[in-house]
């Protein structure tokens, strides 16, 4: 009858015989939630603690990816410049083995025309001995 008095003025006495406003059951269902509520905020938490470490190793590996692209990027660079560098030089040498072609040709000729000159010479000289 008393509870029924007090429940009747927004009043309850819960299992400790303390007075409370809140009804036992509004009260229990309060503290499961506020539990609840500090699970729930923990896992959030974790997450966040495991989503930032996450990031982090994402950053890594991006940064890593990014210097490998770099150092390939280099390479193939170097490769290109080599290539050309190779063609420049093979350029070089065909053009030294023209010159010197033109050049053996010219000595080639040289060399036929001194020959015709001392075998003129010699048949002069022949010529110019016999006839004294």
């Amino acid at each position: 009858m008393a509870q029924a008095a007090l429940g009747a003025a927004g009043l309850h006495v819960d299992e400790l015989n303390k007075l409370r406003v809140l009804e036992p059951e509004a009260a229990q269902q309060t503290a499961q939630l506020r539990e609840e509520c500090r699970a729930f905020l923990d896992k959030i938490v974790e997450f966040q603690r495991i989503v930032g470490s996450l990031i982090e190793l994402v950053d890594q590996l991006a940064k890593a990816a990014e210097s490998e692209k770099m150092k390939a990027i280099g390479a193939r660079n170097l490769l290109k410049s080599m290539a050309k560098q190779r063609e420049a030089q093979e350029q070089q040498l065909q053009a030294l083995i023209a010159e010197k072609k033109m050049q053996l040709e010219r000595y080639r000729i040289e060399y036929e025309t001194l020959c015709k000159i001392e075998a003129d010479q010699n048949e002069f000289i022949d010529q110019f001995i016999f006839q004294k």
